[in-house]
């Protein structure tokens, strides 16, 4: 029961449905037409999401990787270097098209991230979805204040399915956890993004 409990929560926060819900909901609250929020969304997710889930689920189909965890650290390089050429690409789309900041922020965290995460991972896996996760946290503690910090339940929750998993170790999750969350905060505060209850719809 606890393997099943534990692989729900990882499959229901995954990368890719956290990436879904930020770029959704920055849309949105970034603008105040409904037209203006689906343009955003589709042209976030067109140069994020999608481009690197379609890669991998073909790679599951070719059998060269094992799943969308990819929990083999070796089978991670490749995926990084695509994202990381999808946000690089995504952040010069945005600002051309003068995106909203928020967006356009989100862009330069997640690069930010992946960077880093993929340096790091030539000698170590840190969680993906621990990191996330968190990152999600920020943003909504940031976009909606103390009603945010509900979300903040949601991160022991995907710790504790990655360990029992057997997929990261405490360290790998807690490290996911605290760079994510520590480059969202400061690549906000560059753009001048803390605070965005106020700020967002500037």
């Amino acid at each position: 029961m606890r393997k099943r409990l534990a692989k729900l929560a990882s499959n229901i926060l995954n990368p890719f449905l956290v990436s879904l819900v930020i770029v959704i909901l920055l849309a949105t609250e970034s603008t105040s037409r409904a037209f203006d929020a689906l343009k955003w969304s589709l042209i976030s997710l067109a140069f994020s999401i999608v481009p690197v889930f379609t890669v991998i689920v073909y790679l599951i189909y070719k059998e060269k990787l094992e799943g969308f965890s990819i929990s083999v650290r070796r089978q991670r390089d490749k995926i990084y270097l695509l994202a990381s050429a999808c946000a690089i690409v995504g952040c010069a789309v945005l600002s051309y098209l003068e995106a909203p900041p928020v967006l356009l922020a989100s862009f330069v965290a997640g690069l930010s991230a992946l960077v880093i995460f993929m340096c790091i991972n030539l000698w170590w896996k840190i969680s993906v979805h621990t990191a996330f996760v968190s990152a999600f946290i920020i943003i909504l503690i940031d976009l909606y204040g103390l009603v945010g910090v509900a979300a903040a339940v949601l991160l022991p929750l995907i710790a504790w399915s990655r360990i029992e998993l057997e997929h990261h170790s405490p360290a790998q999750v807690a490290v996911g956890a605290l760079l994510a969350a520590l480059i969202v905060v400061v690549v906000f505060h560059l753009f001048g993004l803390i605070g965005l209850v106020t700020a967002v719809k500037h």
